[in-house]
C-alpha cells in the first residue's frame, strides 16, 4: 500500500498479528492513554474516542514526520433493561472477568472496534467503527471457573478471546467480521490507511 509510513498505536499482539497478515508494513509504537470514559458513551462512541485518543497520542509525538498512524479500541456492549448500552471493557481483575462472563452468557451481545487513522504533518483524520454481532450459548458455572483460572481473558473486551478457547462459547456471529471481535477490522483499516494515503 503507497502513502506515508504506518505507525500501530497499540500494545495488542492481535492487533500486530491482524496487520501483519494483511501485508502491511508497520511500526509499532504503544500509546499509553487514560482509557476512562465519562460513563454514558454508546458502544460506538467510546470505540471511537479511544481509537482516536490513541492514534492523537502516538501522532503529537512525531509533528514534523511523515507518516499515518493507527488508532484502534474495542468495546463489548450489552443492552441494558433501559435501552443504554453496558460497555465491557477488560477486566481489571478475576472477579470482574468472572463477572462479565455470567453476564455474557447465553446474551447476543456487540462487539464495536473503533479504528481512527490520522496522517503527519497535516493532521488528516479519518474515523469509523465496525460492530459485529455475537451470540454466545450459556456457559456453565464451571466453564467459567476453569475459563477464568486459564488467565486467557487478561487483556480482553469482554474478558473473553473469541481467537482462542473462548470460541467454544460463540454460536454465530453477525454482520462485521470475526477479525473485529478480535480486536481490528482490516478491511475498514485498508479503507482509512488509502483515504489517507
Amino acid at each position: 500500500m503507497a502513502g506515508a509510513p504506518i505507525l500501530l498505536a497499540s500494545a495488542s499482539p492481535r492487533r500486530r498479528a491482524l496487520l501483519a497478515e494483511a501485508g502491511l508494513t508497520f511500526e509499532v509504537e504503544v500509546a499509553g492513554v487514560d482509557e476512562t470514559l465519562r460513563g454514558d458513551e454508546s458502544a460506538v462512541e467510546a470505540a471511537e474516542l479511544l481509537a482516536l485518543r490513541k492514534a492523537r497520542a502516538v501522532a503529537q509525538r512525531h509533528p514534523e514526520m511523515p507518516l499515518r498512524v493507527i488508532g484502534s479500541d474495542t468495546v463489548v456492549a450489552l443492552t441494558g433493561e433501559d435501552g443504554r448500552d453496558r460497555l465491557l471493557g477488560k477486566p481489571g481483575d478475576v472477579a470482574e472477568a468472572k463477572a462479565m462472563l455470567e453476564a455474557l452468557s447465553g446474551s447476543r451481545h456487540r462487539v464495536v472496534t473503533g479504528v481512527a487513522v490520522l496522517r503527519m504533518p497535516d493532521g488528516a483524520q479519518r474515523v469509523a467503527s465496525e460492530r459485529t454481532w455475537v451470540t454466545m450459548r450459556r456457559i456453565t458455572p464451571d466453564e467459567v471457573t476453569a475459563y477464568v483460572a486459564s488467565g486467557e481473558w487478561r487483556d480482553k473486551a469482554g474478558g473473553y478471546a473469541i481467537q482462542e478457547n473462548a470460541d467454544a462459547f460463540v454460536t454465530s456471529l453477525e454482520e462485521g467480521g470475526f477479525d473485529n471481535v478480535v480486536g481490528l477490522p482490516v478491511d475498514l483499516t485498508r479503507r482509512l490507511l488509502e483515504e489517507l494515503a
